[in-house]
């Protein structure tokens, strides 16, 4: 797959350093390294290491978006999910091709796109959001990224009004991150099928309790409370201790003077 005109690609300059960027016939990223014209870019396989143009000989690297890319660059219009939580959330709610999602509220759309990987080409996210001027932002997003087909984004309080009566006894899975998401825990009931799982993100303990009493009282069973800490590692290289002889060669030289003696000894008559 090669980068074409009007193409998003993630510009990689480092770990902690990435962009979006839509190519146009006379845009140009600029940088530390220089100049880079997104027309030498059409036509290079994502992936490809170009340089700039300039004194430097910096360059960056050439992506393809993808869900984890995309939650590095995305506009923040609300507070977002990251990979570690997004893959705990898509693991919890058992997703696979073809499950049918509903999600509340859409927010910078982070986690969208991660569930709409997990479902397609056969499945569908129907995501809702109460501010409109986000859910116009995340459907022109879905739209751009060419994910139409697999997400529909909608204005919807559904705190106050629920999941819309279509939707219901349709979906395998619901995942809510709300202020309130104990509100909406008997509208999410009545779009579950049989054996479905639901899924709330709370910062607050207190929300926690809410929403779990209301999960029991709506006939909910298996409830579980997960908190996910991230830990950093760091790693080192340590030479194991092989030989004795290198190691202790007093006492190396001590057991050979023992085994000669006890030679002697037994050739003595």
């Amino acid at each position: 797959r090669t980068v074409q005109m009007g193409d998003l690609v993630i510009v990689y300059e480092g770990f902690n350093k990435q962009k979006a960027v839509t190519l146009t016939e006379k845009g140009q990223y600029q940088n530390r390294y220089g100049s880079f014209p997104h027309r030498d870019w059409v036509g290079k396989p994502f992936g490809a290491k170009v340089y700039g143009k300039g004194e430097g000989k910096g360059f960056v690297w050439l992506l393809a978006p993808t869900p984890e890319l995309w939650t590095k660059v995305l506009p923040h219009r609300t507070q977002i999910l990251y990979a570690p939580d997004i893959s705990l959330v898509a693991h919890a709610l058992e997703l696979k091709p073809g499950s049918v999602v509903l999600e509340s509220g859409t927010g910078s759309a982070s986690l969208t796109h991660a569930l709409v990987r997990a479902v397609a080409p056969k499945g569908h996210v129907y995501t809702f959001e109460f501010n409109r001027a986000r859910a116009e932002a995340a459907n022109e997003e879905i739209l751009q990224h060419g994910l139409a087909s697999a997400c529909t984004v909608s204005h919807r309080d559904v705190e106050k009004d629920g999941f819309p009566k279509c939707l219901e006894n349709r979906c395998d899975a619901v995942f809510l991150d709300l202020p309130g998401p104990w509100k909406v825990i008997h509208s999410a009931a009545k779009s579950l099928r049989h054996d479905g799982v639901l899924c709330a993100f709370s910062p607050c303990i207190e929300q926690v309790q809410r929403t779990c009493e209301a999960l029991e009282a709506h006939g909910f069973g298996d409830t579980q409370t997960v908190e996910l800490l991230g830990r950093e590692l760091d790693v080192e290289t340590r030479d194991m201790q092989r030989s004795l002889k290198h190691a202790q060669p007093k006492l190396q030289n001590k057991w050979q003077r023992e085994a000669k003696q006890k030679a002697k000894r037994k050739r003595a008559p």
